[in-house]
């Protein structure tokens, strides 16, 4: 082990439990050992998930959020306690590996709660809400400490009221479901949370809690309901039950719907810094024993789940500044890099490294980094195109339809609460399989082919790995992507592929093998208009083919768009985008997260924004454009087309095509999608070929 990491493998103390290191998996939808929201019950396939992590050095476990009423039926979980003891033996073999386990118990989600459109007409206020009522858990759900609080998702629904007694049922229902946990072996719990903008932390936000009564005005007024919680839990279970918080050291919201960028001036209309010193202080006398802190809440989401365009490491100096005004450890989350981490534990500036979306993309994570196999992690490119999947379309994170969201996988490991779905036996009858292209599909094709017994040879035409997604991997903050890059080269290296560079398949016929799948990828798109000549397309941009001026155009506000434009404005120059829709970065299953941040960033770095536009002309003046408003003209030196791919048809005729020789399509080639449509297309390809 290279000794910078040594203060990651040293144990440490939460109350009176001792952990083995500092090495935390944090709680994420999808690691949830029980369900209890629509569905209850214990999650089917989840001991398969804790048994790829549970013997790879992590530490603490954190599973997913209970919480503690279900929408539907209204049954408090504390009452079910058959359903905690069937995790038991999830625990005993955590256990076993020498790790502990907190469950996070939640008071819910407040204005942030989703909306399913199917349950909409019976939460807005009315007559189908009353007759619901009966069934549905919905004050106890969408309840805020203001009434008439707008939701996130949608703010023309207004919550409901969360009352005095409603506080004082979910102070005892803390204190039972506590109880229920420390019954079936949990080292401690974790109350969700002052933190993200969720219930308990609406209450001790100014611009989200203007009550009159104990709950609400003087700072300790704001943070009793959560006091309230922890001496209910100590009274319950015992002042040595260790209880964690999560905790968002400030809010970093500039108001509703509105997040502030790393490195921006604004009003905080949240938890200002100052305000976090003295609550931390006031959280700590009432009994909490751990802090568990990053920043954000659900205005500001991109804080507390931070996309690719998030420095990293982004909250570890405000995590190390209020630990200074706690005597109790802290564990600091936001894209936090391993030897940052170990440094800052060696300095005794926070007690423990987070780690969530990362242990999704590769379980083996903290083992690779112990063992000294860095360049072996699979490294999580901080996407939330599978882990996350909540999207909104008018930029303020509204119109969105939980009902299509994918939570606790991962894009880059389709492995990933599927274990009880893929295997990964050698394949039933092994064949000889060419693959035609090296891109992320035919990469991922080739290595879980060989990986499973086949003999596989990969035909590049090129002499460079990696498509179009060595483009995609360009942009100065994409470190991850570039690592991602040369992970999949390595990975194709030892899996024992036969790999052909500068080979160009023309005839199919010439392949000697039983199986052959195309994943030539696809052709940037170009636009029918006078001038269309005079502009480059985004991936010529990015592969450093054609340079541009100072006064850039996008054409195409989609996520690669607005990445070009961010990236022109770090550069220093001055981008506009163009966009026919109402929306930038509108598209359906990118995650609100990385699409409000980069909008964010957008606007922090004043790039103008064409909305409804289309294009007409592109001249020596710049891009004539038709607006709303009538004709536009915006100058410009350079002009930059982002309007998306057309799919390779070299050899699309064979996809209609009878023969004895297997021939199928991934990727880009078949249908243009997302990195993670091929990455599951390969995935499930290969499954197909072995075990059919």
């Amino acid at each position: 082990m290279d000794p910078k990491f040594e203060p990651l493998f040293t144990p440490w103390q939460v109350g009176n439990v001792t952990i083995k290191n500092r090495v935390v998996m944090l709680p994420m939808e999808g690691t949830n050992m029980i369900q209890w929201e629509a569905k209850t019950g214990v999650v089917l396939g989840i001991d398969k998930f804790y048994e790829d992590r549970r013997n790879e050095n992590v530490g603490l476990f954190i599973p997913g959020l209970i919480p503690l009423i279900s929408i539907v039926g209204k049954k408090w979980v504390y009452r079910h306690p058959e359903v905690f003891e069937k995790v038991r033996p999830i625990i005993d073999g955590i256990h076993n590996s020498g790790a502990k386990v907190f469950f996070q118990i939640s008071a819910g989600s407040g204005r942030s709660m989703l909306l399913p459109p199917i349950l909409r007409p019976f939460i807005k206020k009315g007559v189908l809400k009353t007759l619901a009522s009966p069934v549905l858990a919905s004050k106890w759900w969408w309840s805020a400490p203001d009434p008439d609080e707008p939701n996130v998702w949608d703010p023309s629904v207004e919550m409901d009221h969360f009352t005095d007694k409603m506080i004082e049922r979910f102070i005892y229902a803390f204190g039972q479901t506590a109880l229920r946990c420390k019954e079936i072996g949990c080292d401690g719990v974790e109350i969700h949370a002052v933190h993200e903008g969720y219930l308990l932390d609406q209450f001790t936000m100014p611009y989200t809690n203007h009550r009159t009564d104990q709950y609400g005005g003087s700072l300790e007024n704001r943070l009793r309901f959560a006091c309230e919680i922890v001496k209910e839990i100590k009274k319950v279970c015992g002042a040595d039950f260790p209880v964690s918080l999560r905790y968002s050291v400030r809010s970093m919201t500039r108001g509703f719907n509105e997040g502030a960028v790393p490195g921006e001036e604004f009003t905080e209309v949240g938890r200002t810094m100052e305000e976090s010193e003295r609550a931390i202080k006031i959280l700590e006398d009432a009994g909490y024993d751990m802090f568990n802190c990053d920043n954000g809440t659900y205005d500001a989401w991109f804080w507390a789940h931070p996309p690719v365009y998030a420095p990293l490491n982004m909250n570890l100096k405000d995590v190390e500044h209020i630990k200074r005004f706690t005597s109790k450890p802290v564990v600091c989350a936001g894209r936090l890099q391993p030897d940052a981490a170990a440094e800052s534990i060696r300095a005794g500036r926070i007690d423990a490294m987070g780690v969530g979306r990362q242990l999704l993309c590769d379980p083996e994570y903290i083992t690779k980094i112990k063992e000294g196999r860095l360049d072996d992690v699979r490294p999580c490119i901080s996407c939330h195109g599978a882990c996350l999947t909540f999207f909104g379309l008018n930029g303020k994170g509204t119109d969105i339809d939980p009902m299509h969201v994918e939570m606790g996988r991962c894009v880059l490991n389709p492995w990933t609460n599927n274990e009880t779905k893929y295997s990964k036996a050698p394949a039933k009858d092994p064949k000889h399989i060419a693959v035609i292209g090296g891109g992320i599909g035919g990469m991922e094709t080739a290595i879980q082919a060989a990986l499973r017994g086949h003999t596989v040879d990969l035909y590049e035409k090129t002499d460079r790995l990696g498509g179009v997604f060595n483009a995609a991997a360009a942009m100065s903050f994409k470190e991850k992507d570039k690592e991602l890059l040369k992970w999949y080269q390595k990975q194709l290296e030892n899996s024992g592929a036969n790999v052909h560079m500068n080979a160009e398949i023309t005839d199919l016929r010439a392949l000697h093998a039983d199986v052959i799948v195309i994943a030539t990828g696809a052709h940037a798109r170009t636009l029918r208009i006078p001038g269309a000549e005079r502009a480059i397309t985004a991936t010529d941009f990015l592969d450093g083919k054609a340079a541009v001026g100072d006064r850039v155009v996008i054409v195409g506000g989609g996520l690669t768009g607005c990445e070009i434009a961010y990236e022109l404005a770090l550069s220093g120059k001055h981008p506009a985008v163009v966009e026919m829709t109402p929306y930038l970065v509108g598209a359906r299953g990118i995650c609100m997260a990385n699409s409000s941040m980069l909008r964010e960033l957008l606007r922090f770095h004043k790039v103008p924004a064409y909305l409804n536009a289309t294009v007409e002309a592109i001249t020596d003046e710049g891009v004539v454009l038709h607006t709303p408003e009538g004709k536009k003209v915006v100058p410009a030196d350079s002009v930059i087309l982002s309007v998306g791919y057309t799919p390779d048809a070299r050899f699309a005729a064979l996809k209609e095509q009878k023969g004895t020789k297997p021939v199928y399509f991934v990727g880009d080639c078949d249908k243009v999608g997302s990195l993670k449509t091929v990455i599951r297309q390969a995935y499930e390809l290969v499954q197909t070929i072995s075990y059919r």
